[in-house]
């Protein structure tokens, strides 16, 4: 239980520095992006339009996004001090996102359920790994429809690492479960392409699926990509019926591949099972 406890408050906080990754990252990325081009192009800001590449994950220090007040210690005690400022900014009583307090909240439970379920081991750490990634990727997809590079290559790249060791899987089977995700979906990808002329998807997808493939190996893909399907089509639907949401416009497939890959990396096996049984295959 006093594992179970550590963890609950170690993940919460990893789940506030989650928060900053998904907001500040992406910015980061597009102001570099806009200097970048601005380099290429030889248009060098002028009339105090600087793009400011300062702008990163541990710079500046936290602060209001409306009334640019910094957040004290107190004030950033994960979802608490949420509670105890009433879902308001302390210096402007601006509304505070109740998005924050509930990333903190998921990252905790599904923390906690890592160590409950694999143990406090090297399995259960590297879980927990794998599972703050796929939470920073799902929110930043959501958000931007963006899978950066930054979360997707050491993610797969850290999976084929893990298992070399053969922590969740062989070796040979993470090496090709990351290059089969990746080919998987890019010829979907091309294919879906050459049909309609239009992009079903971003090369970020590729990347994510390449990473569950190492992690998992490639046995597992199969089931991913029926789950992420699954998941995808009922959301979308009940989205569009509930929610009136417009059915041209596009949705992110990258969180329903982090859901259905989090799912098979607990379940997948049991799945399969109940599923083959069903289907009387064995």
């Amino acid at each position: 239980m006093l594992s179970l406890a550590g963890t609950l408050i170690v993940s919460l906080a990893i789940g506030s520095f989650l928060n900053v990754v998904i907001y500040r990252l992406p910015l980061s990325m597009f102001a570099q992006w806009k200097a970048e081009c601005k380099e290429f192009l030889n248009d060098h800001p002028d009339n105090g339009n600087e793009v400011d590449t300062q702008f990163n994950i541990a710079f500046p220090s936290s602060h209001c996004p409306s009334c640019k007040a910094p957040i004290r210690a107190w004030q950033n005690i994960p979802v608490f001090s949420y509670l105890i400022l009433k879902g308001r900014c302390h210096s402007c009583n601006t509304s505070i996102s109740i998005r924050y307090p509930i990333v903190e909240m998921v990252t905790g439970i599904l923390s906690v359920f890592c160590i409950f379920s694999l143990g406090l081991n090297e399995s259960g750490g590297f879980a927990l790994l794998f599972t703050w990634c796929l939470i920073a990727l799902t929110m930043i997809d959501i958000d931007h429809q963006l899978l950066p590079d930054s979360i997707t290559l050491p993610l797969m790249w850290g999976g084929i690492v893990v298992n070399s060791f053969g922590i969740f899987t062989d070796i040979h089977s993470a090496v090709y479960g990351a290059i089969a995700g990746y080919l998987v979906l890019w010829c979907v990808f091309w294919l879906f392409k050459l049909i309609t002329g239009k992009e079903g998807m971003g090369f970020g997808d590729f990347k994510l699926l390449a990473a569950l493939g190492a992690w998992m190996g490639w046995q597992m893909l199969p089931l991913i990509i029926i789950l992420s399907s699954f998941v995808g089509a009922v959301i979308g639907i009940a989205g569009i019926v509930i929610a009136g949401r417009d059915k041209n416009v596009p949705i992110p497939f990258g969180p329903y591949l982090a859901i259905a890959g989090w799912m098979a990396f607990f379940w997948g096996e049991s799945i399969t099972e109940i599923y083959l049984s069903y289907a009387k295959i064995s």
